[in-house]
């Protein structure tokens, strides 16, 4: 079983035995390696000095230092032990530069100093030892010994402040964006793509002291930020650059100055930053036998299920070749997407496929092979290469890279299983690599093996918040389209697909930005709130910033709540219900059924947004631009666009439009939006359009003008019809007024404003808080109730009512509250609910919706909650193969009822047979797996034979147990393909939920087919 596992584990020993003997770009091979010496040499006294212009060079003995300023922050140190200088990485890595600064230098008795305008570099003379200092004389950074070297590494010792803490280093599986002080990080290729592991490493690291250190070198490194903090790289030449920022942006600035050295991250194409597929559609083992053309039909997929794709790759597995290219490209094209390819065999056909319609390369991991260099010189070389042939932008992808790699490619995280474990250390992952100017990280939806239907659905929510990403079919039991798992899986995937579609604008603005600035859209919170002590901590480990507005915390767990997040200061507001926290603050728990991702939108903030389009390419000259307005105070956000397909815009065809909001700070007032003129021009520039306001203001305004007054509207139907107008919804997330114009000049500024009304949050923000508790039941057809809490804000709550937003077909009832809810106090509310009877087994999101007066005002609040659907009740003798299963997870494939667990597929299973036994009826599972199913308390006794199915003959390691309530009532001991069938007899009195579970004893998860035979329960 597990065919393509094994294909792939395989593969990648290989390439992990084929990079042992190998080193460093000239791969030379270890047992040819000259001895080398353990004793540790430092650098002694200085004995010679001289200075030409900007260089400076100091010697010591045999060992010479030279000291070279790029920029006035900027600036190389280089030891050669034997006083000959080397550079192994040539002008791979770093970028000509130009003028260098004017610099001076004095002799102090003890040192010399070299300065720029900004930056003095004192070198000690006994012994050689560095300190930099700022112009106001403020130490930055100091060495407390000598530069150090033995045979085998070369070493830098500096002083670590109290407080200091350190990041970078590239991408670091799981960690990143919080605090690298007190870790040990290393920098290299490693090909571990789980936790722990550092793929697309980067020598870079910076400081919160307001530096950041680059080692220009191919060798690995070790960072260990520790007091003091060694850093070393495994050469005998130590090679470096040092960066200075200063104030709140240091950070920022810092990574500015690496990618102006390194190059800056390049601009992708539109589509790039769509949702890619990938799978081998030619000579697929995994799959059977099929065609290139096949992934037309995948294409329609997407296309029929009203899903945005942006590119394919067609070949995506070893061995996988392709034929009729141009025919596949032009198909896609007709989709509204573009062709992929991987590159396994190497890029010398590239120009032909180019020219066929490739716009994609994906690297081979084996790519990196003898070294960095070939790894980046392959993502050059294809990057460029899709440029030399087509008027298309360069987009590829590299699972291993270097320093300099974010000028030619998205840096991908590899192969990885799809699980809640993969979720939770991926958070960290992207958002840390971000700290290292690399601009855009990312790994597959639901990894490429194993996965559920679940874990995609989370996976893809967050990972709509990243610039790019795709998902990868091929390897798993199943494919792993957002449309593979049905409903309500389906439904939700495409919702967020959507979403990222409408804030293409938002994130390509980013884009742009960090060809400028080199800092990428994915940020961890101690970017932007470098001075919030919690920031860099574990508190802050799960969630990210997307660009500076969205506050993105991912579920990483089968659970309908996401606890401890953590808000830094400012006002935050709940994307979904409109809720607005004050931060620093944490959210002790947040309700996020399966459909909900904790989202929060930054006060102030004004996000530029195209509604209701599958695919950028759905624009058209009479398209609107939307602006969802949160306003607080003088705030602006400035859009990015450009014809987002070829090179035109590094011509200077490209056009920008600001949107500056005028609003109270907190409290009543007018809020005004004002839309600039639109400067620049690119081919098919809107040189008119429609406009498209949200304005979250909490309260209703008297009146909405652009330049007169603008009509207001009664209902959403009429704002639909209508060509322009305003209308305040009050329920649609606490209060909120849409505007919407007819056709407007892109050349000259307007300004939409709101009289009468307020900041985010309301007149008085003293607006109602809703929660619900976790774990709520409903039976289908059965009357019942929902629970939800009403918790006043700063006045009363008079006139209060509580409804809930239900799927069709299913019946409730408004609750009327009784009296009066104090300020601060909380009210529970049970309100009536009946699910259709035909409702489906599963969770299901409801949305609570309380109306109410307060402060004088009219208001609404909500918010979204889970309720589990369940079966009815098991009677008399039931077979757990008959019953419907609330859950279900296994290791391969499907568990299967009535069946072994066969191959992949659903009902592929065989005769269960259990020591020569065999069943008519029972599950058969392939470990890990776990059902749950609902009893309802009404069952006394569970009983089943248990075993691994003789289809193994002989294989396997696995233990059984059944689980009721959350307690183990009972387990197996280890059982392999070789032991006696075991007998179950579980006592259930007054269990309401049960699982069944096959566990992986011995880690190999070949030949667990565990079969529950016979499994029963007795029921009243």
């Amino acid at each position: 079983m597990q065919t393509s596992t094994r294909m792939r584990a395989a593969a990648v020993a290989a390439l992990l035995g084929l990079f042992a003997v190998l080193s460093g770009p000239g791969g030379a091979h270890a047992d040819e390696a000259p001895p080398e010496s353990t004793e540790t040499t430092t650098v002694g006294d200085v004995t010679g000095f001289r200075a030409d212009g900007a260089v400076y060079r100091l010697t010591a003995g045999q060992a010479e230092a030279r000291v070279s300023f790029v920029s006035e922050e900027t600036f190389r140190i280089e030891l050669a032990p034997d006083g000959k200088f080397t550079d192994p990485t040539g002008d791979d890595i770093v970028l000509p530069q130009g003028e260098p600064p004017r610099t001076r230098w004095k002799e102090r008795g003890d040192r010399y100093e070299l300065s720029t305008g900004e930056v003095t570099l004192r070198a000690y003379k006994k012994p050689l030892r560095f300190a930099l200092h700022r112009a106001d004389g403020s130490r930055v950074w100091s060495e407390t010994k000598g530069l150090s070297w033995t045979g085998e590494k070369t070493v830098q010792t500096l002083a670590r402040g109290a407080n200091e803490q350190f990041y970078g280093a590239g991408m670091q599986n799981g960690r990143g964006n919080t605090t690298h002080r007190d870790k040990t990080v290393e920098v290299a290729v490693d090909y571990n793509w789980d936790d722990g592991g550092h793929p697309n490493s980067v020598p870079f690291y910076l400081s919160s002291a307001g530096y950041g250190v680059f080692r220009n070198t191919y060798a690995p490194n070790t960072y260990a930020f520790t007091d003091p903090v060694t850093t070393s790289a495994k050469e005998q030449r130590f090679d470096a650059y040092y960066f200075a920022g200063e104030g709140a942006d240091a950070a920022k600035d810092v990574i500015g100055q690496y990618t102006d050295l390194t190059g800056k991250p390049f601009l992708p194409p539109v589509y790039g930053m769509e949702i890619g597929d990938a799978d081998c559609y030619l000579h697929n083992a995994n799959r059977g036998e099929r065609r290139t053309l096949d992934s037309l039909k995948v294409a329609d997929g997407y296309v029929e299920n009203d899903m945005p794709n942006g590119w394919m790759l067609v070949n995506d597995g070893y061995g996988c070749g392709y034929e009729d290219l141009e025919e596949t490209a032009q198909g896609l094209k007709d989709r509204n997407m573009e062709l992929g390819l991987w590159t396994e065999d190497g890029i010398e056909n590239l120009e032909a496929q180019v020219k066929a319609g490739q716009r994609v390369a994906k690297l081979d991991v084996a790519w990196v092979g003898p070294g960095y260099k070939f790894a980046l010189d392959a993502c050059k070389d294809a990057y460029q290469g899709i440029e030399d042939h087509s008027d298309a932008r360069g987009f590829t992808w590299a699972p291993e890279s270097w320093a300099g790699a974010q000028r030619c490619g998205v840096q991908w995280s590899g192969d990885q299983y799809g699980t809640w474990e993969y979720i939770r250390w991926q958070i960290p992952t992207y958002a840390g690599a971000t700290m290292s100017g690399l601009a855009y990280t990312t790994g597959d939806v639901d990894g490429i093996f194993g996965g559920s239907a679940k874990t995609y659905t989370r996976d893809l929510q967050w990972k709509m918040f990243l610039g790019t990403t795709m998902t990868m079919d091929g390897w798993a039991p199943m494919d792993k389209q957002p449309f593979r798992h049905g409903e309500p899986y389906t439904s939700i995937n495409r919702d967020y697909l959507k979403l990222k579609e409408s804030l293409l604008p938002y994130q390509y603005s980013y884009a742009h930005e960090a060809t400028k600035t080199g800092v990428g859209m994915v940020r961890p919170l101690v970017l932007e709130y470098p001075d919030d002590p919690k920031a860099s901590t574990e508190a802050a480990k799960y969630e990210f910033l997307s660009g500076e507005h969205f506050l993105v915390a991912p579920v990483y767990q089968d659970a309908t709540e996401r606890k401890d997040i953590y808000l830094p200061k400012g006002t935050w507001i709940d994307y979904w219900s409109g809720r607005t926290y004050e931060g620093p603050t944490t959210i002790d728990s947040y309700s996020a059924p399966l459909d909900t991702l904790p989202l929060f939108v930054k006060a102030g903030a004004a996000v530029p947004m195209w509604p209701g389009i599958r695919s950028y390419r759905d624009r058209t000259a009479d398209s609107p631009l939307a602006w969802d307005v949160y306003p607080q105070g003088n705030t602006s956000f400035t859009l990015y666009e450009d014809d987002g397909v070829t090179r035109e815009h590094r011509d200077g065809k490209y056009a920008t439009q600001r949107a500056d909001v005028r609003a109270p700070k907190h409290g009543a007032g007018d809020v005004s939006v004002t839309i600039n003129e639109s400067k620049g021009s690119f081919t098919g520039k809107q040189t008119a359009r429609p406009y498209e306001f949200t304005v979250h203001t909490g309260s209703e305004p008297r009146a909405v003008k652009l330049d007169r007054t603008l009509p207001e509207l009664t209902s959403k139907a009429a704002y639909d019809k209508a060509r322009q107008g305003w209308w305040y919804d009050r329920d649609d997330r606490g209060g909120v007024v849409h505007v919407k114009t007819a056709p407007l000049t892109t050349a000259k500024k307007f300004t939409v404003k709101l009289l009468g009304t307020s900041a985010v949050g309301g007149k008085k923000a003293s607006a109602a808080a809703l929660t619900a508790p976790t774990g709520q039941e409903a039976g289908a057809g059965t009357p019942g109730t929902v629970r939800v809490d009403v918790t006043a804000g700063r006045s009363d709550l008079t006139d209060t009512t509580v409804s809930l937003q239900v799927p069709e077909g299913w019946r409730t009832a408004t609750a009327k509250v009784p009296g009066r809810i104090p300020a601060g106090a909380t009210r529970r509310v049970e309100v009536a609910l009946t699910p259709a009877k035909d409702a489906e087994v599963r969770e299901t999101r409801l949305t609570a919706l309380a109306r109410y007066r307060t402060a004088g005002e009219t208001r609404t609040s909500q918010q979204r909650l889970a309720v589990s659907v369940l079966p009815p009740a098991p009677e008399g003798e039931a077979w757990a193969s008959d019953l419907v299963w609330l859950s279900e997870t296994n290791g391969y494939g499907p568990a299967e009822r009535d069946r072994s667990n066969g191959e992949s597929g659903a009902d592929d299973g065989k005769t269960l047979t259990l020591a020569g036994k065999t069943y008519e009826k029972g599950i058969g599972t392939h470990a890990d797996s776990d059902i749950a199913l609902h009893l309802g308390g009404r069952c006394t006794a569970f009983t089943a034979d248990v075993g691994i199915d003789d289809e193994i003959n002989g294989y396997g390691e696995v233990a059984f147990s059944v689980e009721g309530d959350g307690k183990v009532l009972w387990t197996s001991p280890k059982l392999t393909g070789a032991s006696e069938t075991v007998p179950v007899d579980v006592k259930l009195d007054g269990v309401r939920q049960v699982r069944l579970k096959v566990t992986d004893t011995n880690g190999s998860k070949t030949g667990d087919h565990g079969d529950w035979a016979a499994a029963k329960f007795h029921c009243a």
